[in-house]
């Protein structure tokens, strides 16, 4: 195992991200969705500058991203957008491409259960078959009932990934999976081999350590099922805006440039634009957290 890193949860220069990352022995990153943000060559060269690897990247499904959407057009768009996190990942040399199918924040549904399921399991085939091409491994990620309505457990996700064929993997989170798996080390079993990421976030989605989970236990079991990928940081760091706030600085009065959806995205999720100071503490606390558990 070894440590890795979103970098969506705070709008700057990868450049930045990389260089704070590296201080505090992360080896690769799952980059933001984005491929319209990353050049490719210029990426490539700041990954090799800072001796950091694309781990992969994670689908930012939001706005009308939604690979279970009623709407053939909407869902043709779906597609094509997983690609290109696709190919983005194959040419930064990447491993693999975490699948959110549905629209992030979006928990009503629009049609039948059955209508729904073979819509997304058509769509997510066709994003398979572009990733087999690619060298890239697909990962369906679950997320808690409150970010979306269609996968919220592992034995979901699997489901999911066996209808698509058995070369498809999930991703869990461990936040998530504290939210809604009746036991957490069960559903990393039940994954089995087929895990092929592992985010990482305390129960308060604060940085590994600041909360309850029993991260020598989660780490134990994965050794167990013989998982050998990334622990991915994924904190998103609740903002309180009462006199009770445990950290009062952690807002970002005058935010980088960033764009409305990206805002939005991190806004839904119960966080806001962290200041630098406050972002590079959780980044620091989950690798004294976790470095320890899985050198």
């Amino acid at each position: 195992m070894h440590l890795s890193t979103h970098n969506w949860m705070r709008a700057e220069p990868l450049e930045v991200t990389l260089r704070r990352i590296r201080k505090y022995g992360y080896e690769s990153i799952e980059i933001s969705g984005e491929p319209e943000q990353y050049e490719v060559g210029e990426t490539r060269r700041l990954l090799k500058e800072h001796g950091i690897r694309c781990w992969g990247a994670v689908t930012l499904t939001l706005g009308e991203r939604n690979l279970a959407a009623k709407d053939e057009g909407q869902r043709a768009r779906s597609v094509d957008y997983v690609k290109s996190v696709i190919t983005m990942v194959s040419e930064l040399e990447g491993e693999i491409v975490t699948l959110v199918p549905a629209t992030v924040g979006k928990v009503v549904p629009d049609a039948t259960e059955e209508e729904e399921w073979g819509w997304v399991v058509e769509a997510t085939r066709e994003c398979f078959a572009h990733a087999q091409k690619r060298g890239v491994r697909i990962a369906i990620e679950p997320l808690n009932r409150f970010e979306t309505y269609l996968f919220n457990r592992c034995a979901q996700a699997l489901a999911l990934a066996d209808a698509v064929g058995p070369e498809c993997g999930v991703c869990l989170d461990a936040y998530h999976l504290n939210m809604e798996e009746s036991n957490v080390h069960d559903a990393i079993r039940l994954a089995g081999k087929r895990l092929y990421d592992f985010h990482v976030a305390d129960n308060n989605r604060f940085a590994a350590g600041l909360g309850h989970i029993d991260w020598p236990k989660i780490v134990g079991t994965l050794r167990e099922i013989g998982y050998d990928g990334a622990l991915t940081n994924e904190f998103v760091a609740p903002v309180d805006r009462t006199p009770a706030a445990i950290y009062p600085e952690m807002v970002e009065r005058n935010p980088v440039d960033i764009s409305p959806e990206q805002l939005k995205f991190i806004q839904d999720h119960g966080s806001s634009l962290l200041t630098e100071e406050f972002y590079d503490g959780q980044m620091r606390i989950t690798s004294e957290t976790l470095l320890p558990l899985i050198r």
